[in-house]
């Protein structure tokens, strides 16, 4: 999944993005909020880290932006403001969630998990179509011969097939969801994955629709 982090400080933004990018996460930062509603505006994203005391134009700016443009991507502001009237008038502006700094990366991964569930209509941590299962905690991937640790490239691209089983996606979009913007993207690297997820969980498990993109079949 492509996350958008806002954060003005070098040094947190710089930890928080090689965390993202450890646990799989194709992230982009930008270190103010002009830059931040120029990202949002070019790139679609499947969440955003805001900080709130930002250059140029602040955090809630950006929020109130977000919403009355109608984009409901997640957001998750991420802050030093820790008194009750700021949280409430953060959620109340637009936030999905608000966490203080300072934070454990562990509670910001799983707060992010939590939010992408919540998008996505489901309360089970678990992505499944019946045919394999993917566990977004422990980067582990099931079916009902194998169960095997996915690596950092290979479990954002089964992620985004069984976000939305039955669906086709491109190679464009693929490499959307699986690197940030600042890494290269070799011309086959999408092919050398699936060959990689179909040699671990099957050859049956991602079918390729000639010309168009790859899927995962309907749930059962």
């Amino acid at each position: 999944m492509r996350v958008l982090l806002v954060e003005d400080d070098p040094m947190i933004g710089s930890v928080v993005q090689h965390a993202l990018r450890d646990a799989s996460y194709a992230a982009d930062w930008v270190i103010d909020g002009e830059a931040a509603l120029t990202a949002l505006r070019t790139l679609e994203y499947g969440l955003v880290l805001l900080d709130l005391n930002l250059p140029r134009i602040d955090g809630m700016a950006v929020l109130r932006s977000l919403r009355q443009a109608r984009n409901d991507v997640p957001v998750l502001v991420l802050t030093a403001r820790e008194a009750t009237k700021d949280r409430v008038a953060g959620l109340d502006g637009g936030a999905d969630d608000y966490l203080v700094k300072p934070f454990a990366m562990s509670e910001l991964l799983a707060r992010m998990r939590a939010l992408t569930r919540r998008k996505e209509g489901s309360a089970s941590p678990v992505l499944g179509n019946g045919i394999v299962a993917l566990d977004p905690a422990t980067h582990e991937a099931r079916t009902a011969t194998a169960a095997v640790r996915l690596t950092a490239r290979e479990f954002p691209l089964l992620q985004a097939l069984l976000v939305r089983p039955g669906a086709i996606l491109s190679r464009a979009e693929l490499e959307h969801r699986v690197y940030g913007w600042d890494e290269e993207v070799e011309s086959n690297a999408i092919e050398f994955l699936i060959h990689s997820l179909r040699k671990k969980l099957g050859s049956e498990i991602i079918k390729n629709v000639r010309g168009v993109g790859w899927m995962v079949a309907k749930g059962r």
